[in-house]
């Protein structure tokens, strides 16, 4: 093992030591964030009572709920006339929701096909109602988002959707496409809160929360009312926006630990200057890694295409697929841990979620030299 790697396995022995985690979710929260959720484990507010145990009824964990939602509004400047729900169930189930509440018989809703996520969400659909293929980069390995010139829609579609940030292939859309009177839907659970975002463009925006919102267990859905108002109400009732919206996201008991420590991550991103604090901040982390990948002289290969690359996802390979394997081991031996490519395509990736320090992006682009001057 080389120099730098050595040095890495000695910063185990120190008191604080945390992993560089490049984990694509869930992800890595901010210490901050986990420190003070462990000074108020056991006594939330002079209550004598964890959080967990407070009665989703009361005003104190109603507090709570409410905070999370206006520190929200505040960092993505969501317009009044967006209701904002949490919700249980991840982005899998707003595959179904989204359908099941605005497809309705003789419609057709589009889907843009980026990645394995947009498959995904377009198959539920299908199992609902009618779909088409607005626009698809299936054919060239999902490497590119397409241009806004390929996107065909219709008038009468129900709704255009996308996935803003493609996880597995390392891909996002970089702008959004103007649908007119068509609602447009995003799946945003891999770089929400990464960058500003013109909320008033879309329809409805969902996110798991577990990436750079918080903790698994809540689902961020952002929903424009007037949309709502013609929301499907024959369909089962934890299943209907409306009755979410209409109960204050309280109809049943919510993740309530999970939106505490929501609430808390959006205090931090407030903290360090909001949103566009954030995205000058993962552009710079981005750079690091990518310099890292172009600079290698081609021992690395990167997945997307560079117009289309992602701030949030970094996909790229080694040579062969034994020095893929090679590198995640030893660089999880030296406290870089989750870099191993998803399971369906292998390879590498690095998530550079809020969280991830530029300290930890400096590392691991220290390492990927290191790795390289020795097997490259």
């Amino acid at each position: 093992m080389g120099t730098l790697l050595t040095e890495h396995l000695a910063r185990r022995g120190a008191a604080d030591w945390r992993a560089d985690n490049f984990n694509a979710g869930p992800a890595a929260l901010p210490r901050e964030v986990l420190e003070r959720a462990q000074r108020e484990l056991l006594n939330f507010e002079g209550t004598g009572m964890s959080v967990m145990e407070l009665s989703h009824r009361s005003k104190t964990y109603e507090a709570v709920q409410e905070r999370a939602e206006a520190l929200l509004r505040e960092l993505l400047s969501i317009p009044p006339e967006y209701r904002v729900l949490f919700l249980q169930g991840g982005a899998s189930l707003q595959f179904a929701m989204v359908p099941m509440n605005f497809l309705k018989p003789g419609q057709t809703a589009a889907y843009v096909r980026t990645g394995s996520w947009s498959e995904k969400a377009e198959k539920e659909a299908a199992a609902l109602g009618q779909v088409r293929v607005a626009a698809s980069t299936e054919e060239g390995g999902y490497r590119r988002i397409p241009g806004m010139g390929e996107i065909q829609v219709a008038p009468d579609d129900a709704y255009l959707h996308i996935t803003s940030n493609n996880t597995i292939e390392g891909t996002q859309w970089h702008e959004f496409a103007d649908t007119g009177q068509v609602p447009l839907v995003a799946d945003m659970s891999s770089d929400i809160l990464s960058r500003p975002i013109p909320v008033e463009k879309f329809g409805l925006i969902y996110a798991g929360a577990q990436k750079n919102l918080g903790p698994s267990g809540v689902t961020v859905v952002i929903l424009r009312e007037a949309w709502l108002e013609h929301a499907r109400r024959d369909i089962p009732t934890m299943l209907r926006y409306d009755i979410h919206a209409k109960n204050r996201s309280l109809y049943n008991t919510p993740p309530t630990f999970a939106i505490y420590l929501l609430g808390l991550v959006l205090e931090w991103a407030r903290e360090q200057g909001g949103v566009a604090a954030l995205a000058d901040r993962n552009e710079r982390k981005a750079r690091i890694v990518y310099e890292a990948i172009d600079q290698s002289e081609g021992f690395y290969t990167g997945h997307a295409e560079p117009p289309s690359r992602s701030r949030m996802n970094i996909t790229f390979r080694c040579p062969t697929p034994d020095l893929d394997q090679r590198f995640a081991a030893e660089a999880e031996e030296a406290g870089l841990v989750g870099l191993a490519g998803h399971r369906s395509v292998g390879g590498l990736r690095a998530s550079l979620y809020n969280a991830v320090s530029e300290a930890s992006c400096t590392r691991l682009a220290e390492f990927m030299q290191d790795f390289r001057r020795r097997w490259g």
